[in-house]
């Protein structure tokens, strides 16, 4: 017995000193590849994809999401660039723009300033949205001393157009009737089930939301292109080009294949630079904010949701689990390094408790000496702004998605749908109002007025929350709230945002807050913490090949039934995700 405890303490032993030692070779290979940025660099970008806000320690969302890039890292890594002396250009490859506005505007920030430190950003097309449209993707190129096209592209620049499904006859059709409220008439996401077109109200919200979006497409192509803007205006109702005609409109600078395109860069930085992509770049020479004051970074990405944070493989993304940020909020108060919190938020919303047990957390930061800073990404809307509204500072970029103050909730009646199949349905209740949440008995008038008592408290916790958190009086938020939507840059005009910017204008806010020079150094550290190198190997080793297979054929079995799922949720077959939540906008790419 004995000898067997010594060797199994053995075995152990030889395990640990064996991790250890991969650790180790892993820590140092790491710390010796960040000197290998050659002397003369030019860094490749590819931003013609989409960018995740963050890729979960999850292995399906590794499979799902792919190599998808996280923006931080691509702001971070222009960041780091701009100050390195060896890096002499960046040349970034740029399609029809896989990413949402404010995605776009990120990058835009990143590059301007890369090229503020004096270095050259060169833009590169096969094609800006071929036979299709490419507004965002030419916007995002625009921040490039040059533009460059393939003979054989176009510029898809014909403005933005929104297309809202509306599944009310499709409801019909199939026996289900919506029975739902919201307050009030901008509360448009329960529109999808009740209506057949655009309400009065929703048109106004979403007219204005394309125009103030449109609006900054233009003003960033006539500062990147330096044209009149009545002549963008024009070109825009006159898109698309081919590639001649966007020549000779002055959109892009010459027509080039890839390899000529790489070839005058050459020529202009020098012969001998080498290539480096932007994410190898960023492992070998580090990330900026490793040393300075301790600000916290929380992300709450994803529908808001009770429990802690997950990934969907259905929707391909993430949820923000209120026991995970709430627990990271804990964790980011009682760090005494910790003297600022920075939350990115990118979310529709969700439920209304959960938002609410997040927003509790953002006030007890606050009373506890520490800031809370909230930036904001692609959308920040209903639960996803109710989760903001306490921070000491919002930042948001001019196309964010933001507000939706307002509240939407019902059950969808489906006794007649399996009936028209041959399906019945029986129950047995103890009481008059068992029925309530039951997709098979309608409101009873008492149960209804109960309903409408739920809305108005809702609805009234939410407006005052608003008022108290961004100082503002009762009636201006009554009057901006009724669940509309509206860009950051119209949210900044109306007192419910107070900058706009990215994360360089966040940590400028947090530094602000906790008196730091405009200069400070500023060390970012992730809550929940990031794993350790050990935890990653020992993960790693837990993962088998037959688990990995697993993950690649879900995902590819979920990826083939995730636009049926997609229908199905959109027309109410399936759970609601809460009753703070905003209808998904797409404007055109």
């Amino acid at each position: 017995m004995r000898k067997a405890v010594v060797a199994v303490l053995a075995i152990v032993g030889g395990l640990a000193l064996l991790i250890a030692i991969v650790a180790l070779v892993a820590a140092v290979a790491a710390w010796s590849g960040k000197g290998t940025v050659p002397a003369s660099t030019i860094l490749e970008a590819d931003f013609e994809q989409g960018f995740a806000e963050y890729v979960p320690a999850d292995p399906v969302a590794k499979v799902v999401l792919g190599k998808a890039p996280v923006l931080r890292d691509a702001v971070e890594a222009l960041e780091q660039a701009g100050e390195d002396e060896r890096v002499v250009a960046l040349v970034a490859r740029i399609g029809g723009g896989g990413m949402g506005l404010a995605q776009a505007q990120e990058l835009r920030d990143a590059v301007l300033a890369f090229r503020a430190k004096g270095k050259r950003a060169v833009a590169w097309s096969e094609t800006f949205g071929e036979f299709g449209p490419g507004n965002v993707g030419y916007y995002l190129a625009t921040a490039f001393d040059e533009i460059h096209l393939q003979p054989s592209g176009d510029i898809g620049l014909t403005g933005f157009l929104t297309e809202t499904p509306f599944v009310r006859g499709t409801l019909d059709k199939l026996g289900v009737v919506p029975r739902m409220d919201h307050r009030y008439e901008y509360k448009n996401a329960m529109n999808l089930f009740t209506e057949t077109r655009f309400t009065d109200a929703h048109r106004e919200a979403t007219a204005a939301l394309m125009h103030s979006m449109f609006g900054q497409v233009v003003r960033g192509i006539v500062e990147g292109r330096k044209l009149p803007e009545d002549r963008v205006r024009s070109l825009c109702d006159r898109g698309p080009f081919l590639g001649e005609e966007a020549l000779r409109a002055g959109l892009v600078d010459s027509m080039a294949y890839r390899d000529e395109v790489y070839a005058k860069v050459r020529e202009k930085v020098g012969k001998d630079a080498k290539l480096l992509f932007l994410s190898k770049y960023l492992e070998r020479a580090g990330r900026p904010h490793r040393k300075g004051t301790t600000v916290a970074l929380i992300y709450g990405v994803g529908t808001v949701v009770r429990g802690e944070s997950k990934f969907d493989p259905m929707f391909g993304s993430p949820s923000m689990g209120s026991d995970t940020v709430s627990a990271a909020f804990r964790a980011a108060i009682e760090d005494d390094q910790v003297k600022a919190i920075l939350f990115r938020v990118d979310s529709p919303g969700g439920s209304y408790v959960a938002s609410d047990t997040i927003y509790r957390e953002t006030l007890r930061a606050k009373k506890a000496g520490k800031p809370v800073i909230v930036s904001m990404g692609d959308v920040a809307g209903s639960g996803g702004y109710f989760v903001a509204m306490a921070a000491d500072k919002i930042v948001a970029q001019p196309g964010t998605i933001t507000a939706s103050i307002g509240v939407l909730g019902g059950k969808m009646l489906t006794r007649a749908m399996w009936e028209k199949i041959g399906l019945t349905w029986d129950d047995v209740g103890t009481g008059p109002q068992s029925s309530m949440w039951s997709s098979f008995h309608d409101y009873t008038p008492e149960q209804w007025a109960k309903f409408e008592g739920w809305l108005d408290r809702v609805y009234e916790d939410f407006t005052g929350k608003v008022a108290a958190g961004r100082k503002l009086p009762r009636e201006k938020v009554l009057e901006i709230a009724k669940g509309r939507i509206w860009t950051g840059e119209d949210a900044q005009r109306l007192g419910l945002v107070d900058e706009l910017g990215g994360y360089p204008a966040a940590m400028k806010a947090a530094r602000e807050a906790i008196g730091l020079p405009a200069d400070a150094k500023i060390r970012l550290k992730m809550f929940p913490r990031e794993k350790s190198t050990i935890e990653m190997l020992l993960d790693k080793g837990r993962e088998s090949s037959e688990s990995k297979a697993e993950a690649v054929v879900l995902a590819r079995v979920l990826a083939a039934v995730r636009p049926w799922v997609l229908a199905a949720s959109r027309a109410g077959l399936l759970e609601s995700p809460g009753v703070l939540t905003m209808p998904p906008v797409e404007p055109a790419r």
